[in-house]
C-alpha cells in the first residue's frame, strides 16, 4: 500500500473516538509523532533532510518541496476521509482533522529543522503548534495577549517557560474542536455526493496546508547554524 493509501490509517488511533479526545495531550502526542515518524511517515527531519539532498544542499528549494509535499499528502487525505456519505460523517471528519493536524505538524517542524531550529528545543516545539493556528489566528491572539509572542520569538526565546506548554496545547485543542464543527457544516451538501465530499475535502485540506505551509516558510526563519 502507497504513503497515500495508508496515510488515513496509521494517524489517528482510536478514531471513533477522537472529537472527544481532542485534548491537549492529543495535541502534544500529535506533534511527538509528527516530529518522530508514524506509520509509513519517517520522522520530520528525516524527511526534510532527504529533501535537502535532492535539492543539493539549497534550503529554500528544499523548505518549498516540504510544503508541496504535504500539500498532496493532505489533499490524498483529505479525499479519503471526505469521500464516505454522511453516515460516516460523525467518525471520518473528526479523523480527518486528526490526519491534518499530524500533517501540517509534520510539515511545519520540517520547514523548522531546515531553518536551523532544534525540534528537540521545547521552545521551538510550542512554535510549532504556534504556527499551525495560521497567521491570521496568531496575530489576533497575540494583540488580545492571549498569546505571547509569534513563533518565531518564542522559538528564539532566551528560556522556556514551562508554563506556556499547557496555555498553546490548550488553545491549539480548541482550534482543533472548531475546525471539527466547521467542517461538519461545510461538506453536508458535498458529503450526500460521495466523490463530490472527497473533492471538497482534498481541496480544502490541500488549501489549508498550503496556507500553514506559507505561513510558516515566512515566520520560521533561519537561524545561524543547522543542528
Amino acid at each position: 500500500m502507497s504513503i497515500k493509501g495508508s496515510v488515513g490509517r496509521h494517524l489517528a488511533p482510536r478514531i471513533s473516538d477522537i472529537a472527544p479526545g481532542l485534548t491537549t495531550t492529543f495535541v502534544r502526542e500529535s506533534l511527538n509523532r509528527a516530529i518522530d515518524g508514524v506509520g509509513p511517515l519517517p520522522p520530520a527531519a528525516a524527511a526534510a533532510d532527504k529533501q535537502l539532498k535532492e535539492q543539493r544542499g539549497h534550503v529554500e528549494r528544499a523548505v518549498h518541496e516540504v510544503i508541496e509535499n504535504h500539500v498532496r499528502l493532505a489533499g490524498a487525505q483529505g479525499f479519503l476521509t471526505n469521500v464516505g456519505g454522511l453516515v460516516t460523517a460523525a467518525v471520518a471528519i473528526p479523523a480527518n482533522i486528526a490526519g491534518l493536524t499530524l500533517l501540517q505538524c509534520r510539515m511545519i517542524a520540517g520547514i523548522a529543522h531546515l531553518r536551523g531550529h532544534d525540534l528537540d528545543d521545547p521552545r521551538v516545539r510550542n512554535a510549532i503548534l504556534m504556527t499551525l493556528l495560521g497567521e491570521d489566528t496568531v496575530t489576533v491572539m497575540v494583540r488580545q495577549s492571549k498569546l505571547p509572542a509569534p513563533p518565531m520569538a518564542l522559538a528564539t526565546a532566551p528560556a522556556h517557560d514551562a508554563n506556556l506548554d499547557g496555555i498553546i496545547a490548550a488553545v491549539v485543542a480548541t482550534d482543533l474542536l472548531t475546525r471539527v464543527a466547521g467542517k461538519r457544516l461545510a461538506t453536508s451538501v458535498g458529503r450526500r455526493v460521495p466523490i463530490v465530499g472527497g473533492m471538497v475535502g482534498m481541496g480544502a485540506d490541500g488549501y489549508a496546508t498550503w496556507r500553514v505551509g506559507r505561513y510558516a516558510d515566512r515566520e520560521l526563519l533561519p537561524r545561524n547554524h543547522r543542528p
